[in-house]
């Protein structure tokens, strides 16, 4: 019976490039900035490296189709190199490739890969679903923007838990000036300045109720992760490393858009982290988990999340929020590295940089960032629309934990 890959699998090392406006970087430049941090960090040489995937989702027109520009660019030692993409998760699905590979035995170290040119797209945020994917005249999500899906999570939610709007506006502003708060002490980040409530309450409205400060950046960059297993990473010399401790997965079936969402909450984050907690061993999330980092492509998103994630009880997100429990002197500290909102999100990196976060603070290198032992961390990306989507959860921790 199939019992998961609970430390059967070590990262043995790192690297993530900074985000924000790359114009004058190609993907190629900004793969390469991330492996040369990443390799030298694992401490092996390039030629073990038997396998690597690479998550990229809709900037084509920089790497292309294929996974040639990524093996191109880093001159990989002719191995197989395989591009995935499953929207947001991207990135946590080439981890995932990588992972599996060595859980199964197939290969002693493999290479994942993630980055986004999502400047050069020339969209002012996230592109609208069609054009993205390059079909003209489509009437599948018409019009439909990522600002315009979200914003009915927060109306959604408020009506099915009887709260008035500004209550939420006023948990969804904490959210965004806490991330912020994270984010100036981020050198990697692309906005590293502090905001305050009345800032982030009073900017100028996107799609009601997400304002300006409620929305993610957009951001070019790349992250990628060197895995093998325990026991190599302990012939070479690593004492204290970093396993995972869960790897899943959640996509939508479609009944959620046609008579099963509610308005306020995501299905496969509900089931993709039920999954996760079991694969773990972990029985208690508000408890065992010592920091996350989740998708916070609009700050309701994260409120949400809170609750799907079993961390909060239903309908009770907006007072942990303003209680201060994700905040970063909080029981479960949230985006400790500012999250989406500080670091934008080039979809294809986000995962892998999320994960970067978990890895930092686990070995005890996060600078000013830093938190004090750090159990558990987990990693959390949704892709697609409020009521069609696709979850991706990482649960990791030291080895031996």
């Amino acid at each position: 019976m199939a019992s998961g890959i609970r430390d059967k699998v070590a990262i043995l090392g790192m690297g993530c490039t900074k985000f924000g406006e790359r114009w004058n970087e190609s993907p190629e430049d900004l793969l390469l900035e991330a492996f040369q941090e990443c390799i030298a960090d694992a401490g092996i040489e390039k030629n073990q490296i038997q396998a690597a995937w690479i998550g990229v989702c809709f900037d084509e027109i920089n790497i292309g189709k294929s996974a040639l520009a990524a093996s191109l660019a880093l001159r990989l030692p002719n191995i197989a190199v395989t591009r995935v993409e499953n929207f947001c998760a991207s990135g946590t699905e080439s981890f995932r490739g990588a992972v599996y590979a060595v859980a199964s035995g197939a290969c002693d170290f493999a290479l994942a890969l993630g980055v986004e040119k999502l400047k050069d797209i020339g969209y002012g945020g996230l592109p609208e679903f069609s054009s993205a994917l390059g079909v003209t005249n489509s009437q599948w999500f018409p019009n439909m923007t990522a600002p315009g899906g979200f914003a009915m999570l927060a109306t959604g939610y408020a009506a099915k838990y009887g709260l008035d709007i500004q209550e939420v506006k006023k948990a969804m502003a904490h959210v965004s000036v806490k991330s912020h708060a994270n984010g100036a002490l981020n050198p990697k980040a692309h906005l590293r300045r502090a905001v305050t409530e009345e800032q982030v309450l009073m900017s100028p409205m996107i799609a009601f109720p997400l304002g300006l400060f409620d929305c993610c950046g957009v951001s070019d960059g790349a992250a990628c992760a060197i895995v093998t297993t325990p026991e190599i990473a302990k012939s070479l010399g690593k004492k204290d490393f970093i396993t995972v401790k869960a790897l899943q997965l959640a996509l939508s079936n479609g009944t959620e858009m046609v008579y099963e969402w509610d308005g306020a909450h995501f299905v496969t984050t509900t089931k993709a982290s039920t999954a996760a907690y079991a694969e773990a061993g972990i029985k208690n999330p508000r408890e065992e988990i010592s920091m996350m980092e989740v998708h916070d492509c609009f700050s309701i998103t994260e409120l949400v999340t809170m609750e799907d994630l079993h961390i909060s009880e239903r309908g009770k997100a907006p007072k942990d929020i303003m209680d201060g429990f994700y905040d970063r002197s909080g029981k479960v500290p949230c985006q400790v590295d500012g999250g989406l909102k500080c670091f934008g999100h080039p979809i294809g990196a986000s995962g892998l940089r999320m994960l970067y976060e978990m890895y930092l603070q686990l070995l005890g290198r996060a600078g000013d960032r830093q938190l004090k032992n750090p159990r558990f961390g987990l990693t959390h990306n949704l892709g697609g629309f409020p009521m069609l989507n696709v979850c991706s959860i990482a649960i990791v921790g030291r080895y031996g934990d």
